[in-house]
């Protein structure tokens, strides 16, 4: 079956849930953090899901394969910004091992789908 939409892909809905649970998290940072580790970590969510979209309706394979890495690197992004949020005491737990499991599923997935095209 080939997919005619992005939005079909469990990747990318994977990946709007962890776009939305870091804005659920983030919305707990210090406020002297909006403009450094909040930003940063809510860009580099939103740039997961964005990646897979916009690689998904490209012409080419080669092109959905560059989109697909841009997404795995902000998904290593996520995990590095989530763990220093940890160190920072912004984070604790339970909530990054939601974030950090999310990654890591996401990862799979990614790299399954550069595979499998």
């Amino acid at each position: 079956m080939k997919v005619l939409n992005y939005t079909e892909l469990i990747v990318w809905q994977k990946s709007m849930d962890l776009v939305e649970n870091i804005y659920l998290i983030t919305m707990k940072f210090p406020k002297e953090e909006i403009y450094s580790l909040t930003n940063q970590i809510r860009r580099a969510a939103v740039s997961i899901p964005s990646n897979i979209a916009e690689g998904q309706q490209r012409n080419t394979t080669a092109q959905f394969k560059y989109f697909l890495s841009v997404a795995q690197g902000s998904r290593a992004e996520v995990e590095t910004q989530i763990r220093i949020a940890m160190r920072l005491s912004y984070v604790y737990g339970s909530e990054m091992d939601k974030i950090l499991g999310l990654c890591a599923e996401i990862g799979k997935m990614i790299h399954g789908l550069e595979n499998a095209l």
